[in-house]
């Protein structure tokens, strides 16, 4: 807002909003009332960064100019202008939040040293924080995994929820959402979500920034949101605008319906490798067609969900009456549903599908007829590798035979056909590859969708009845990413037959997509290891990259929670579903995919019977009054951390230890070394620490030497508190392939002047203590991905 005393620069367009009733619900910025046609033009999603503009329009942060590129997008939005934008909120997730806190904990320190008022550190908008990452499948296949994988939470992490706890408290403005409570963006779009905020009586779309890339979910709520590093979000935090180059908008058309048995999943693999052959980085994607309507809003989500894979900043869903029923169907009160529809339409910002459409210009054009979707899945190690089920098994042969890459595991033809054979808790065994070792239904893509998750359970109870069973050696879990997800599984009264072919709950988080997946059995681990099997994991989530999942699980496929339960059952990838039975049920009879498979009808009608707006409600009245574990965490009541020098989870970072009045500008590099050089693809789940803390690594000394066990490492994204730990871990990705090495896979580097080959970590230590500056040669998409904020720490405290 404008600087108390100033004229606000667009105060004429002011305009109150009437109550039907009488009375009104608050002020508005109007973009009608600008009266400037080429606004009816604009994509929704460029409508949100103009009223945010206008709004915040100060003659300092945000200028007319910067009005007047938004409102002129058609034309500037090629040039590649640049803009403030000020974001409604920020949300955070505990592996990325922790480090946003430690930060602004540190900041606090920083300003008392400099004789100010650390107080003044403090959100000046709405940060939501919920613990989600924690979580792992320590215990499956049992019916107390949820309560002793809880537990076995708190014990590890009872420093980080401490500090977390503290935060919420000393900081103003930070709500956070405790453990067990769900997924960060399931949660956002089932309760946090505002769709329109009414702040001090002036009305304004929600919109969010946040630190982990699937913030984009909230987009099939029609709130703007996507995910930034941890420096950006902190700087949100702060009331600085972000600065943002205008963005192309690919408009995406969708025409027709699913057809019978073709999942949200199915469509949004599809989508994704639409959208990244035509290529979308940078860009927003705004869906729009006939073919919205038979999209719900939790497909729309699953959609936006995935933005970060096909590589838009935003996968952008319009509000319109889906939109509307969902927040009915979620709790949100009708009074509220009301002030969001009269806010929208009055401000040109709501698609009313019974109205004649304004053409709206786009940067390009894409469409899809939802008939021509088919069952698929991704991998096995990229998101955008699609692959049609019935094309599956000639994939897998050919990903079995292509040389080592994206496609391909180059297992020589004589071994293809091996079968290891092994004890498994007293009875008989076998693995071969493509052999299935985890199978999850985890992920906020796709469990905040019941039609999927009904659809999976409809798929478990018919293998049951059937007389199929998933083999025990099968890691199965259920990790849902809300309560809600159990109260209509309990309802429907489907549940049993999850706990039947072992998909117990196993907690409420982001569990096996994060690689959170919990150790195999020993017999498992050891028949991969010493036979050198190409074993699989399939799952539900976003995420497939090598390394990611499971150390041990080289082939890692995306799946609908329906296939998940089918591949489960099958045992392995290796298969065909149209022509090979999935296994043998009762009186020896060969039962196949279409015999277990339910049809969309069957499915809508479980969905319309079991999800209920009282399940929504009572959910989320309880969510924030935590859990016994969550409540019995002491907490100071100071406004400055107090720092454990002992901690080996919360470590006061460098960044502003010897900060002055004065900047000491920049530094020059001079007679470098190479540290790392790489090829194309090298995300950030490469550069960035993730998973679990390799017994041999740097990271792991650092620990061992403060006391702490193997079994206690936990994993680095719990330890992102502490800089000391992750400047160990970075790049420290087992699958990282680093040109120096000759072909050699692993965490390793050349030191060039002495030719020894180091541990990424160590080798940079070596070249700091010598005095040279280094640097890290890299080719196409280097950075792309989530967790970018310890992609610039680390790197930075390497170099």
């Amino acid at each position: 807002m404008a600087a108390s005393g100033t004229e606000h620069a667009y105060s004429n367009i002011l305009t109150s909003l009437p109550k039907p009733e009488g009375g009104e619900y608050g002020k508005f910025y109007s973009l009608p009332a600008l009266n400037d046609p080429r606004i009816d033009k604009l994509p929704y999603s460029i409508r949100i960064l103009l009223e945010s503009a206008i709004r915040n329009c100060d003659g300092f942060q945000v200028t007319k100019n910067d009005v007047e590129k938004i409102i002129d997008w058609e034309n500037t939005s090629p040039k590649l202008a640049e803009i403030p934008f000020k974001p409604a909120r920020v949300l955070l997730q505990d592996f990325t939040g922790v480090p946003a806190v430690v930060d602004l904990a540190a900041m606090r320190d920083a300003l008392a040293k400099l004789g100010s008022d650390a107080n003044k550190i403090n959100p000046l908008v709405p940060v939501d924080l919920v613990i989600d990452h924690s979580v792992q499948v320590d215990v499956a296949r049992s019916s107390n995994a949820l309560q002793s994988n809880m537990e076995l939470e708190f014990t590890r992490n009872r420093e980080r929820f401490g500090f977390l706890k503290w935060g919420s408290t000393a900081f103003q403005n930070m709500l956070v959402v405790p453990p067990g409570s769900g997924i960060v963006h399931q949660v956002n779009l089932e309760y946090l979500g505002r769709v329109v905020f009414n702040t001090d009586g002036i009305m304004y779309p929600d919109s969010v920034v946040g630190t982990d890339s699937h913030t984009t979910m909230i987009d099939g709520l029609g709130v703007a949101g996507w995910g930034v590093g941890g420096i950006e979000a902190e700087a949100t935090m702060l009331g600085q605008p972000m600065s943002m180059v205008l963005p192309g908008v690919v408009g995406f058309k969708l025409t027709g319906k699913l057809r019978n048995g073709v999942t949200a999943t199915d469509l949004v693999l599809t989508v994704t490798q639409m959208l990244r052959k035509h290529g979308v980085v940078g860009k927003f994607v705004e869906f729009h067609g006939e073919g919205m309507g038979k999209l719900s809003l939790a497909d729309r989500a699953t959609i936006a969900n995935m933005s970060p894979e096909y590589g838009a900043t935003m996968g952008f869903f319009p509000v319109d009456h889906v939109t509307l029923d969902y927040l009915r169907l979620t709790g949100r009160s009708d009074e509220t549903v009301s002030m969001i529809e009269a806010y929208l339409r009055a401000n040109n910002m709501f698609v009313d599908y019974n109205e004649p459409q304004l053409e709206r210009v786009y940067s390009s054009y894409l469409a899809l007829d939802l008939d021509e979707v088919e069952p698929c899945i991704s991998g096995p190690k990229r998101p955008h590798d699609r692959v049609t089920l019935k094309d599956m098994k000639s994939d897998w042969h050919a990903c079995l035979d292509n040389k080592v890459g994206f496609k391909g595991f180059a297992v020589p033809k004589e071994q293809q056909d091996k079968v290891v054979k092994f004890d498994f808790n007293g009875q008989p065994a076998e693995l071969k590859h493509g052999s299935v070792v985890i199978a999850a239904i985890t992920s906020c893509t796709n469990t905040s969708n019941p039609s999927v998750m009904l659809g999976a359970a409809l798929v478990a109870k018919k293998a049951c009845e059937l007389g199929l069973e998933v083999k025990p050696w099968v890691k199965t879990s259920l990790a849902p990413g809300s309560g809600v997800v159990t109260k209509y599984l309990l309802k429907s009264g489907l549940q049993e037959y999850f706990n039947k072919q072992g998909f117990h709950l196993v907690g409420y988080g982001c569990t096996t997509c994060i690689g959170n997946s919990g150790e195999l059995h020993e017999s498992v681990s050891a028949a991969i290891t010493e036979n050198d099997v190409v074993a699989a994991a399939v799952l539900s989530g976003n995420r497939n990259f090598e390394g990611r999942v499971h150390p041990l699980t080289r082939a890692n496929y995306l799946a609908s929670p329906p296939l998940v339960v089918a591949y489960a059952l099958a045992g392995t990838v290796d298969i065909d579903f149209e022509k090979e039975p999935i296994g043998v049920g009762k009186d020896g009879k060969e039962v196949f995919f279409r015999d277990i498979w339910p049809t969309t009808e069957e499915i809508a009608e479980v969905v319309q019977s079991s999800v209920l707006p009282d399940m929504f409600k009572s959910t989320y009245e309880a969510i924030t009054k935590g859990n016994p574990m969550w409540n019995q965490l002491p907490v100071p009541e100071a406004s400055l951390y107090s720092w454990d020098s002992n901690s080996t989870y919360i470590h006061e970072p460098p960044y502003f230890k010897d900060m002055t009045m004065s900047p000491p500008g920049p530094h020059a590099v001079k007679n470098a070394y190479c540290l790392l050089n790489f090829g194309d693809s090298i995300t950030t789940d490469h550069i960035s620490p993730a998973g679990s803390i390799h017994r041999d690594s740097p990271a792991a000394k650092y620990l061992l030497e403060r006391g702490v066990d193997r079994k206690d490492f936990n994993s680095y994204g719990s330890r992102r508190g502490n800089d000391e730990v992750m400047a160990r871990g970075t790049f420290a990705n087992i699958r990282i392939v680093n040109k120096f090495l000759g072909g050699e896979v692993g965490p390793k580097t050349i030191h060039v002047p002495t030719g020894e080959k180091l541990s990424v970590f160590d080798a940079a230590t070596k070249y700091k203590s010598e005095g040279h500056d280094t640097i890290i040669l890299a080719g196409a998409e280097y950075g792309s991905g989530s967790s970018r904020d310890w992609a610039a720490k680390g790197p930075m405290l390497l170099v």
